[in-house]
Parts: C-alpha cells; sequence; structure tokens
C-alpha cells in the first residue's frame, strides 16, 4: 500500500466506516427487518391490516431511512475527502452520484408517509388500501431508482480502491462487483420485473462487499 494521503486519513477512514455501518444497519433493517414482514403487494387488505397492526414499526423504517439518508450524505463527503487526491474528477463524480441517489432515496421516503396517511384515515375503505399499496409499489421503484446513481458511483469508489493503492485491489474489484448488481438489479425492477425474483439472491454480493470494505475502513490503523 502506498502512503495515506494526509494526517487525516486514518481518522476519516474510521469515520466513514463508522457511517457506513450505520447506513448498512438501518437500510437492511428497514427494508428487510421492517417493511419485508409488513408489506405483500399482491395483498392490499393483508398490507393494511399489517401496518395498522404496528404503526410503530412502520414508522421505525421511515426513521430508519431518514437516518440511513443522513450518515449516507456525510460518506459521500468523507470518501472525496480520502480520495480527492488519487482522482480528483473521479472523487468528485462519485460524490456527486452518492449523493443523488441519497436525496432521491429521501424525497422517495414521502411515498411511505403517503401510504400511511391514507391508511390511517378513519375506517379506510377497500379502494383507499389498495391506493396505499400503489404508493408502496412506488417506494420500492423509487429506490431502485436511487440504485442505479449508487450503483454508478459503486463502479467509481472501486475504481478509486484500486487506483489509491490506500486498500487491497480485492476490496475495489467487490465494490465493481456491486455495483453491476445494482445496476442489472434496478434495470430489471423497470424493464423485466418478472426476472427480478431470479435475481434477488446476487444482492447478497452487495451486502458482502460493503460490509467488507466497512469493516476495513473501520479498523483502519493510525499512520
Amino acid at each position: 500500500m502506498s502512503d495515506a494521503p494526509d494526517p487525516d486519513f486514518a481518522t476519516r477512514a474510521r469515520l466513514a466506516g463508522v457511517l457506513y455501518l450505520i447506513i448498512i444497519v438501518a437500510g437492511l433493517g428497514a427494508e428487510l427487518g421492517v417493511r419485508g414482514p409488513l408489506i405483500d403487494l399482491d395483498d392490499a387488505p393483508g398490507t393494511a391490516a399489517a401496518v395498522l397492526a404496528a404503526p410503530g414499526l412502520f414508522r421505525l423504517g421511515i426513521a430508519a431511512d431518514i437516518v440511513m439518508a443522513v450518515c449516507d450524505a456525510g460518506l459521500a463527503i468523507l470518501l472525496y475527502l480520502i480520495f480527492r487526491a488519487v482522482a480528483p474528477a473521479l472523487a468528485l463524480s462519485a460524490m456527486v452520484f452518492r449523493l443523488i441517489q441519497t436525496v432521491l432515496i429521501a424525497a422517495n421516503l414521502m411515498a411511505l408517509q403517503t401510504a400511511w396517511l391514507l391508511l390511517s384515515g378513519a375506517a379506510a375503505a377497500p379502494q383507499t388500501q389498495s391506493l396505499a399499496l400503489v404508493f408502496l409499489d412506488l417506494h420500492g421503484y423509487g429506490y431502485d431508482l436511487g440504485l442505479v446513481f449508487f450503483g454508478i458511483n459503486s463502479l467509481m469508489t472501486g475504481v478509486l480502491i484500486m487506483r489509491s493503492g490506500f486498500f487491497a485491489r480485492i476490496f475495489g474489484i467487490g465494490l465493481i462487483a456491486a455495483g453491476i448488481v445494482y445496476l442489472i438489479g434496478s434495470g430489471l425492477r423497470f424493464f423485466a420485473p418478472e426476472l427480478l425474483s431470479v435475481f434477488i439472491p446476487l444482492y447478497g454480493i452487495t451486502i458482502i462487499a460493503e460490509l467488507a470494505f466497512c469493516l476495513r475502513l473501520l479498523f483502519q490503523r493510525a499512520t
């Protein structure tokens, strides 16, 4: 590995690792731990009943996504500061694409809030439940739209890692693989949703790659 770019490298890397870990826990928790058990896009009445039976859990998912978005913005800036000495234009581009993803995912939370407002209204009719399900489905599309930009960011970050010499090249290869998975998965969501269920297991690559890089940042030693 080459020397760190500046005296603050280790501090920035460890802080980036902390934010990255929060992002992973909050993001997976919101999607798999909260929305996964509550939402069935093929069952509007069942989804309405599940959400209304656990309003705190549903709101917790929204709160987790807000925390994730805030941390993501901070992580985008820190990664730019870490890699700007390697390739300033590429590091800046990666930051911009990650921030676009952050804004899209944060704004997309309004779809969840709209669904909640519809379902929590007095005696929600079947038509209202169906409309709420549309907004819950729309949230999924909005999330994947954000992941298009995140996929591009992952490709750029992977290249930066491989060019920097600050970290082992395997971390860069992992993020490049993750970026490809995000781009293909988001493309399937919009253009071939019938194939998405077959592709979903490959998202395990993204979890492994991002968690590995997160831990590498978290345990960066002082120089």
